[in-house]
Formats: C-alpha cells, structure tokens, sequence
C-alpha cells in the first residue's frame, strides 16, 4: 500500500459524513509540502485536518465495508490459502508524522519531521511457512539517501497453532513499551523506561521461539548478534538473550485484559555495539482493562558494565476509552541510576540538553483519536520532565513539551 499524505489531492470535508455515511457531502482540496529537512507545521497540521475528515468510520462487521476497508484492502496483493506454494503476499509498513515544541530552562527546539516510514512485503508460504522483508526510509532527506536499513528480514515456521520459530533479522522487543510495536503504542514515544533500558536499535539477527502453554501461559525464547548492522549481521559481535513468561489472568479475574509478563535479558559486552551498555536487564509488566478504564504498568532494573550505572525504572499509564474515536492517557515515569550521569533525556529533549543526570521524573497526558482503530489515529500529548544531575556537569533539565502526530499502518 502506498500511502503517502500529498497524494490525498481531495478528500472530503464534511465531518458529519464521517461520522454519519449518508448525509450531506462536501468536498475540499487539501495537501502537505515538504522541504528537505522538514514540513511547515501549518501544512502539516491542516493535512492531517483535511485527511481526518475524509473517510468515513468503519463499520461493523455485518455492514458493509467502509471507505477504510476498501482503501486497506489494497495492501492484499494475493490470497489463495491451501491453493499452492504461495499461499499470500501483502504489502506491509508504516508512516508516521511529529510536530513538536519543547519549552524547558535550557532551551527551545521546535520541529516538523516524518517520524518513521517503512515498506515492505509479508507471505504466507504452504507448510506454515512465511516470510516478512521491510525497510526503514528517512523521509527527511532527499530520494537518493532515503534508504536507512533492514528492519524485519526473517523467515518463520509454525509446527503447530501455539508455536512459531522465527530466524533473522527480527524485532527484540522487551520491556512494556519496547515489547509493543510503535505501531500500536498509546502514546506517541515509548516511556523513557524504555528508553534507557531497552535496546533501541529494536531490530536484530537472531532465532527466537515463541508459544503458547496452556491456555493462560506464554513464552519467548530468543538469542541475538547485538551487532545492530543495517543489514542481517552474522554473530561476529557479542550477543544477548532474551526470555519471556506471560501469564493471562482474564478469565480468573473476570476482566477484559489481565497480563502480566516477565522479561529477562543477558548481554555480552562488546565495545563495538549498538546497545546500551547493560549486562542484565530485568522487567515485569502488566496490562489491566475493564469496560473504559485501562492500567499498563512496568516496572524494570538492570545493571551496567563498566562506567554504565545500574538504573530502575517505573512507569504507570492509566487510560479512559471515550468512545471508539476518543481515548485519553495518563502516564507517570520515574527512572534512576545508581551513580551520576547514568539516566539519558527522552529523544526530542535530547535535542536541547545531550548529557545525562542521575533522576528523571515525567508526567504525560495525551489524547488519541482512532479513526480505523490504530492503523489510522491521531495521537497529542503534553509532558513535563525533570532530570536532575548531582554531578552538575550540563544533564538537568526542567521543561514542558508538546507533540502531536499522525500514526498510519498496514
């Protein structure tokens, strides 16, 4: 599926037949420019207005298809289960747009960015085999330098229902927020939990195992190069394992959603890596939800080679589903290091202060505005962060920041 904002030429404006198929209809020519580095936050936010108010909701499953399903179908490019070798193909990627303003002590840093693009293509193979190859692109520069690296690159294998074996390159998701993939995160950056004790660079090679035990129990089985090459690396770095036990207490409980998971992972150092310095690397997490109210919590340790301090972290994210286009989000993150300068700021405060301190406090409150569920949502979010810095070598920083953006996959 190919997607991108400026070939949207018209889309129609009458938000009540968005909400309402049926009624009135009204057209308006809408579009987004670019320059190399970035958009202009008028043409950015009026396109997103213009693309919000263009397709109406989806339907239920017994009506018939919405204009978005029509529009998504497209990704499909083949389907014939049980038909041959080839059982289906599909496009497969994401896009997704920030404009952000950052007011702290230390300074300001305002942008208008292409946050992330991917591309690429996902088959269903005979034998319950399949395969996925997509590519990050930066948008930002120009056509030439778009291609960055390989994100997923690996095949897979279900010997049964409750089992898949995956090998290559492949997302290394741990943590709350890094186990959840940005496509599908309730705010619009991972926590800075996250942030400091996952590995970012999140794609790596490796062969990870993954299933079901009974009905209430789940694992993960993975070791990885953390060699983080663009492409798929050989194990000619160091490496680290990743383990994972989740626990579903749904049905016990009586609610909606009721997980807990434990993820564990060691790593060799080595000096040429693309990870954070971190040897150990503990966290448990849950997701609660009931009617509108939900609850995700983690709560994380690790420990640090050489001038890495040990760090912990904490994070609680309430949340109240509005309505199946509204939802509003809370969260609170506290991380801390055992030493100076072992905790780094969130990445658009980056921009304005680079060193690190030894506390960090945040409170986020966001709103999220799903108009296909979370393959189309606009998300906003308002945060105010505290670093301190006993050291007192540049990493304390104290300030508001606002971001609001458009989330698209397929």
């Amino acid at each position: 599926m190919t997607v991108p904002l400026r070939s949207l030429h018209r889309v129609r404006a009458n938000v009540r037949q968005a909400e309402y198929p049926g009624q009135g209809a009204g057209t308006s020519r809408c579009g987004l420019h670019t320059t190399r580095r970035q958009w202009q936050s008028a043409s950015l936010l009026s396109g997103l207005a213009c693309l919000f108010a263009g397709v109406p909701a989806a339907t239920a499953a017994d009506e018939p298809p919405s204009a978005y399903d029509r529009l998504w179908s497209h990704s499909e490019l083949y389907s014939n289960p049980g038909g041959g070798f080839l059982q289906s193909l599909a496009l497969s990627g994401r896009l997704q747009a920030d404009a952000t303003w950052f007011d702290t002590d230390e300074g300001n840093f305002n942008d208008q960015t292409w946050r992330r693009f991917r591309f690429g293509f996902k088959a269903a193979f005979a034998g319950n085999w399949g395969a996925q190859l997509e590519g990050d692109f930066d948008l930002n520069e120009s056509y030439g330098d778009w291609y960055e690296r390989l994100t997923d690159a690996y095949i897979s294998w279900q010997p049964d229902a409750d089992t898949e074996l995956k090998a290559l390159k492949q997302s290394a998701g741990f943590t709350l927020d890094g186990a959840t993939s940005s496509k599908k995160l309730l705010t619009l950056e991972r926590s800075n939990l996250t942030d400091n004790l996952w590995f970012t660079a999140e794609y790596f090679t490796g062969l990870t195992l993954a299933g079901k035990a009974g009905n209430d129990w789940s694992y993960k089985a993975g070791i990885f190069s953390n060699d983080g090459d663009k492409e798929v690396k050989a194990f000619d770095a160091g490496y680290f394992t990743l383990l994972t036990l989740a626990r579903d207490w749904a049905n016990e409980l009586g609610l909606k959603t009721a997980e807990v998971t434990l993820d564990y992972v060691y790593q060799e150092q080595d000096g040429n890596n693309n990870t954070p310095d971190l040897s150990n690397v503990l966290s448990i997490y849950s997701k609660w939800e009931q009617g509108r109210w939900g609850l995700w919590t983690d709560l994380a340790a690790a420990t640090g080679y050489d001038d890495q301090s040990d760090l912990w972290g904490l994070s609680l994210m309430p949340f109240y589903t509005l309505s199946e286009l509204l939802q509003l989000v809370v969260r609170y993150t506290y991380v801390g290091s055992d030493s100076d300068n072992g905790v780094r700021l969130g990445r658009y405060h980056r921009e304005i202060v680079s060193a690190r301190g030894d506390e960090y406090n945040e409170i986020y409150a966001g709103v999220n505005v799903f108009f296909y569920d979370h393959k189309l949502k606009w998300q906003t979010g308002l945060l105010y962060a505290d670093m301190s810095d006993s050291a007192r070598d540049g990493g304390a920083s104290h300030g508001w920041g606002l971001t609001t953006g458009l989330r698209i996959y397929w």
